[in-house]
């Protein structure tokens, strides 16, 4: 059975923070990390956005999108303690 992640990136300042949604975690940290001529073209690429702070596991697409909108409608003092919640330092998860 396929699993659905909903995550939160960052750049290396913790300035801005980018939310998303993917069936295949690796593959799409990946895109983000090394297609830099693509993804230069993305609000992510555009500000670096490369560090992982949250990541949220839903058996079912359709949770995990409703779930990546809720948090895109948040504003970022919602998302800071959303993250906090899981990870009080804001250490990087995929370092």
């Amino acid at each position: 059975m396929k699993k659905y992640y909903v995550y939160i990136i960052t750049n290396i300042h913790k300035t801005v923070l980018y939310t998303g949604v993917t069936h295949n975690w690796s593959r799409r940290m990946n895109e983000h990390i090394h297609d830099a001529e693509t993804v230069k073209r993305t609000f992510a690429g555009k500000y670096n956005c490369r560090y992982l702070l949250l990541l949220e596991e839903y058996m079912f697409v359709r949770d995990a999108i409703a779930r990546e909108k809720e948090i895109k409608d948040w504003n970022r003092e919602r998302k800071e303690q959303l993250i906090s919640l899981s990870n009080p330092d804001w250490t990087f998860l995929n370092e």
